[in-house]
């Protein structure tokens, strides 16, 4: 019963904290309350359910439990109301991704290693669930894919999707798992924010210019699950 609880609750702080990054980059684009909760509820929800197409789970759990969209309307609601405080402080948005990253990365990996899935398709679908949201809200936005530019964005998932199967191969379980590869996860995320650590890059790249669809959004978090 208590493990059912924390399971619940790991899902739905992974759902909360990608729709607060989704809704705050729908507001930073000047999008209206419709176009909020879309963009905050699809990044909340969008890598569950890839997750779950991907294990053969139809329909998608966050189509039938209210829980999980209402979480995501609930964030997205939140952001649009009090935007003025948040988006003054951009990590905020950083903090958010991470924690969806993280959470959505190594719940995914653990989830689909207990269902029977070999190590490297178990880690696969926690590194899709995790970058899954917040790809559906770049391209929502018409940016391209922060998992592409960002830094070590996929990388994070994948260490923490790794560790998660790793903790569940010797027995330590979803739930454990999923804590675990989280802490991984949002950790090396957030480290590499704030140091700056990229993967390489085209040496004789011309740089994009600033506000082109090419160019990069000046901050991971939106600008993150």
């Amino acid at each position: 019963m208590i493990g059912d609880v924390i399971y619940e609750a790991l899902q739905l702080a992974g759902i909360l904290a990608f729709a607060l990054s989704g809704a705050l980059v729908g507001v930073r684009r000047n999008l209206d309350i419709l176009g909020v909760i879309v963009v905050g509820a699809a990044t909340g929800t969008g890598g569950g359910i890839l997750r779950d197409m991907l294990l053969g789970v139809h329909p998608p759990v966050s189509f039938l439990h209210w829980p999980n969209l209402a979480v995501a309307i609930a964030g997205s609601l939140v952001v649009f109301f009090v935007h003025p405080g948040l988006t003054r402080i951009r990590y905020f948005e950083v903090v958010f991704d991470a924690f969806g990253l993280g959470l959505f990365s190594a719940n995914g990996a653990a989830l689909a290693f207990s269902t029977g899935q070999t190590p490297i398709t178990a880690v696969l679908v926690g590194t899709i669930a995790a970058i899954g949201g917040g790809v559906i809200r770049d391209v929502l936005v018409n940016t391209v894919p922060g998992v592409l530019t960002r830094e070590l964005y996929a990388v994070s998932a994948l260490a923490g999707a790794a560790i998660a199967v790793t903790v569940g191969a010797f027995g330590g379980g979803v739930i454990v798992g999923s804590l675990v590869g989280g802490a991984v996860a949002i950790t090396l995320r957030l480290t590499s924010f704030a140091r700056g650590w990229h993967l390489p890059r085209p040496k004789f790249a011309p740089e994009p210019v600033r506000g082109t669809p090419e160019s990069p959004e000046p901050t991971p978090g939106s600008a993150g699950a």
